[in-house]
C-alpha cells in the first residue's frame, strides 16, 4: 500500500487542526487579471485604496513569495443555527463577526499547518500564510483550487459548506499537485441578486463595493451617502442579506473554531449609542467590530436608529447630536428628522 504524499499529509493535518476543506492549487497568477484590473479602473473598489495600491502582487503570487510553488487554500466554517434578528429595536452584525475576530483564531492553526508543510520540504521550503490580511485574489485561487466556485454575488461556495466559511492560504515553495478547478454551479439562480438592499450586484458576478452595505458600515470611513441609509435597516457591521439567499446554504456545516458571542446577536441599539470611547473598546474588544472605531459603529448605530425606532429613541440622539465626533453627530441629526418625520400625523 502506498503512503500518502505531501499533498494527503497537508490535508489530512488540516482537518486535525479544525479546518472544514483544504484544496491545493499552483502560484501561477490567477485567471481574472484583467476583470480585477477593469473593476479598479471603473473605481468598484470605493475607499479600499490597498486593493489598488498592492494590485502587482495580487497579479502574480511570485511577488508575494519568490520562488512560490503552490498555495494551499483553506476554507473554516462559521454557519450556525442562527438567523439575524427581526426585533427593530436590535441592531444586525454580520454572521461572521458575532464571534472572536477570526484572524485571531485561525492564526494559531495557520502557523502550525505552515510549519508542518514546510517540514516536508527541504531545509530551504518557505511558506507564508494569510487569512483575509494578504495580496492574493483568494476567491479565485479558491475557485481554481476547487475550493468552491464563484457566486453571483461575487462570494466563493464551496458545496459542502454553502458560502459560511473564511478563507485563509498558505502560499509556499514546497511543489504539490495542485486540484482540479471547481466549476460554477449557479444556474439560472439570481437569489442573491434580487436580494441586495442596494443593488450593489449590479449583475452577474458584478459587484460595486460603493453600494455595498459591508462597505458602507465597515470600509467606508466618512459619511453614509443620504441616498442609501434608508436601505441599512437596523444593520450596524456588515450585511449578510446575499449569502442568506443562497440555496448551497442548506449544506452548510456547523463552525467548529469559532464559537459565537451572545452579546453580538442583538444588540440594543440605544445602549450602544452611549458608549464612550473605551466602553466601546471594553465591549467590542477581540471582536472585528473593534476596526470601525466608535465613530464608525455610532455613526452605524445612529442610521439604523433612524430607520427602525421610535420617539423613545429620540433623548439618546440628541445627546449623539452634540458628540465631539462630527461624525456621529451629523448622522444623529439625520435619525432624529428621519423618527420627527414618521412621527407627524398624516
Amino acid at each position: 500500500m502506498n503512503s500518502p504524499g505531501p499533498k494527503d499529509l497537508i490535508k489530512a493535518q488540516a482537518r486535525t487542526l479544525g479546518f472544514d476543506d483544504c484544496r491545493v492549487t499552483s502560484a501561477e497568477p490567477p485567471l481574472y487579471v484583467k476583470e480585477f484590473r477593469d473593476w479598479l479602473e471603473q473605481g468598484n473598489h470605493g475607499e479600499m485604496s490597498y486593493l489598488e495600491r498592492n494590485a502587482e502582487k495580487r497579479t502574480d503570487p511570485q511577488r508575494v513569495l519568490p520562488g512560490a510553488r503552490s498555495i494551499i487554500l483553506l476554507a473554516a466554517s462559521y454557519a450556525r443555527n442562527e438567523s439575524s434578528p427581526g426585533d427593530a429595536a436590535v441592531g444586525v452584525v454580520a454572521r461572521y463577526a458575532r464571534s472572536a475576530d477570526y484572524h485571531d483564531t485561525l492564526a494559531g492553526p495557520l502557523k502550525e499547518l505552515s510549519a508542518f508543510v514546510n517540514s516536508l520540504g527541504d531545509p530551504g521550503t518557505r511558506s507564508l500564510w494569510y487569512v483575509d490580511t494578504g495580496p492574493l485574489l483568494e476567491r479565485d485561487l479558491g475557485q481554481r483550487a476547487g475550493l468552491g466556485f464563484a457566486g453571483k454575488h461575487t462570494n466563493l461556495i464551496n458545496r459542502k459548506l454553502g458560502n459560511w466559511f473564511f478563507i485563509s492560504e498558505i502560499v509556499t515553495t514546497l511543489p504539490l499537485v495542485p486540484d482540479s478547478p471547481e466549476k460554477n454551479r449557479c444556474g439560472t439562480c439570481t437569489r442573491c441578486i434580487s436580494a441586495c438592499p442596494t443593488g450593489a450586484i449590479t449583475g452577474p458576478f458584478q459587484l460595486d463595493a460603493r453600494r455595498c452595505i459591508s462597505y458602507l458600515t465597515i470600509e467606508l470611513k466618512g459619511s453614509i451617502p443620504v441616498e442609501l441609509r434608508p436601505a441599512l435597516g437596523n444593520r450596524i457591521y456588515g450585511c449578510d442579506d446575499c449569502l442568506e439567499a443562497c440555496p448551497w446554504n442548506r449544506f452548510a456545516q456547523a463552525s467548529s473554531l469559532l464559537a459565537a458571542r451572545k452579546d453580538l446577536q442583538a444588540p440594543d441599539l440605544v445602549e450602544l449609542l452611549q458608549l464612550d470611547d473605551l466602553g466601546f473598546k471594553r465591549r467590542f474588544a477581540g471582536t472585528p467590530i473593534l476596526r470601525t472605531k466608535r465613530r464608525g459603529l455610532l455613526r452605524n448605530v445612529c442610521v439604523a436608529l433612524g430607520n427602525v425606532a421610535g420617539a423613545e429613541a429620540l433623548p439618546a440622539l440628541e445627546r449623539a447630536a452634540g458628540d465631539a465626533e462630527p461624525l456621529i453627530a451629523e448622522h444623529a441629526r439625520w435619525a432624529i428628522e428621519k423618527i420627527e418625520q414618521r412621527a407627524k400625523p398624516i
